[in-house]
């Protein structure tokens, strides 16, 4: 989905940060997350949407009713791509990974370094080194 979807969010200006597919009673949506420079308002919202909706209608990927809404990431944003976790160094997040790292799954710390292959996470006075590619999910974790 995202190798159809990302050429078209990119071409209108925008990075495609995640899609996901949800699930309520019967009911199910195809949330799109969008993100630019300056943040994003309803208008670009409402631009991608159209124009991603003409997409699906012909490409129609998926064969069931959904609805399809497009937002901002949000600030407790999904980190995706190596360069979310570099854009993001000094700041909080939340980590899940699909196998134990020293007997955790679960990490929630300060990120203070990261390349191409993995992020480093400081948490209860250690650090973790932390693929990307063993992360079941990663999300700013916003700090008020």
């Amino acid at each position: 989905m995202r190798d159809m979807l990302e050429p078209t969010v990119e071409n209108l200006g925008y990075e495609l940060v995640w899609i996901e597919m949800s699930h309520q009673d019967k009911n199910r949506t195809l949330r799109i997350y969008i993100d630019a420079p300056g943040g994003i308002q309803i208008d670009d919202c409402e631009t991608v949407s159209r124009q991603i909706s003409a997409l699906l209608d012909v490409e129609d990927p998926m064969n069931t009713e959904y609805f399809l809404e497009v937002s901002s990431p949000g600030l407790d944003r999904p980190l995706v791509k190596p360069e979310h976790f570099k854009q993001f160094l000094g700041d909080q997040a939340r980590i899940i990974m699909h196998t134990h790292i020293l007997g955790r799954r679960k990490f929630k710390g300060e990120m203070v370094e990261a390349d191409d292959d993995a992020v480093v996470v400081e948490m209860d006075g250690e650090s973790f080194e932390l693929p990307y590619k063993d992360m079941d999910s990663a999300r700013l974790e916003p700090v008020f």
